[in-house]
């Protein structure tokens, strides 16, 4: 994003896109597409020769198959452009290990146990982090319906899990009055969300 105060010789080398796309199957489950690419705006000299500007270093791609309540049904990855050909992808399919987890409960901790470091892709499994947010942003007017919440036992799901919905704000206040705390009330809760089943 320019700003007034940008170099005039300012140029722009690298651009990495995540895209996430959820689409709604018919039959009480959901597909979650996701990709992540990096390109370069200049050649660039690779281990398998040169790739011309704006071919792809990186086109990763997630597919996921959740439930109503965020189950991963069907899981799997797809390296379509890696800088290592033939290396990159002998991972065989290990994102195939998201299946069974929930996007709504403990998913980025269970991911880092099963996926972080070398038993999974750098940048697919840093794909998969973003998918938590990304789904339920998704699901909100589907299978999530933040009035609904005012029956509910359960406080709503984004609570405490960021600033403007801490429970002693005004957003909280006036959006969600049954689960709104006075300010004194809120203290050792910032990093509840951290503590008791964030994403």
């Amino acid at each position: 994003m320019p700003s007034p105060n940008d170099p005039p010789k300012r140029k722009l080398l690298h651009r990495r896109s995540l895209q996430v796309e959820i689409y709604a199957l018919g039959d009480g489950r959901w597909e979650v597409c996701a990709e992540l690419t990096d390109v370069k705006t200049r050649d660039h000299e690779m281990v398998d020769g040169p790739r011309h500007a704006g071919t792809p270093i990186h086109d990763l791609r997630l597919r996921l198959v959740i439930d109503a309540e965020m189950n991963v049904l069907e899981s799997g990855s797809n390296s379509v452009w890696v800088p290592y050909p033939g290396h990159c992808a002998e991972h065989g399919d290990a994102y195939a290990a998201l299946t069974g987890l929930n996007l709504a409960r403990g998913f980025r901790r269970e991911l880092m146990q099963r996926l972080g470091g070398t038993l999974g892709c750098t940048h697919l499994t840093e794909l998969a982090q973003v998918l938590p947010s990304a789904v339920i942003q998704g699901m909100v007017g589907e299978t999530i319906h933040p009035r609904n919440f005012d029956e509910s036992t359960t406080p709503p799901f984004p609570l405490d899990r960021c600033h403007a919905l801490r429970r002693d704000r005004e957003v909280v206040r006036l959006h969600y009055p049954r689960w709104y705390r006075q300010p004194h009330a809120n203290k050792g809760i910032d990093n509840a969300a951290e503590q008791t089943g964030h994403p």
